[in-house]
């Protein structure tokens, strides 16, 4: 079996539906090169590819100010979906529902992928189903804060 295969299905929980959720708006690319008649469909994926490449790198750039640790390696990202009109939908948590920082990481969440060539609008979504843990934290994080 090949390893690099295998791997995915090791990731925790939040990862992997990350995972699953730019592989179906990858998926859905496609179609939408093919229906909107793109003739370079490879162009167009690369394009969409470096889109998400450009959204990941923007969000280890946000923190949490009372955290040293970006939002992503904390795990609080559940869900990025890259729309065709340039829209940006992020699911997300907080580390606690009375966050006093909520506001101020949303806000820095949709200005900086906002920034990104080719995304029009940001729309951030909090959600606390599931409820945030250290679990969800990548070994980085733990790593950072201590936890390892």
């Amino acid at each position: 079996m090949d390893k690099s295969c295998a791997k995915v299905f090791f990731l925790p929980k939040w990862q992997f539906y990350l995972h699953m959720s730019f592989f179906f708006c990858t998926f859905a690319a496609v179609f939408a090169a093919d229906a909107f008649g793109h003739a370079d469909i490879q162009s167009f994926m690369n394009e969409f590819l470096e889109k998400e490449e450009a959204i990941l790198k923007m969000l280890k750039t946000v923190f949490d100010p009372e955290i040293p640790v970006n939002v992503y390696d904390l795990g609080l990202i559940y869900g990025i979906e890259l729309k065709d009109d340039g829209v940006c939908e992020i699911t997300m948590t907080l580390t606690a529902p009375s966050c006093p920082a909520g506001d101020f990481i949303v806000e820095d969440i949709r200005q900086k992928v906002g920034s990104i060539e080719g995304v029009k609008d940001v729309n951030v979504t909090i959600v606390f189903e599931p409820e945030w843990t250290k679990d969800m934290m990548s070994e980085e994080a733990k790593l950072e804060l201590g936890f390892l």
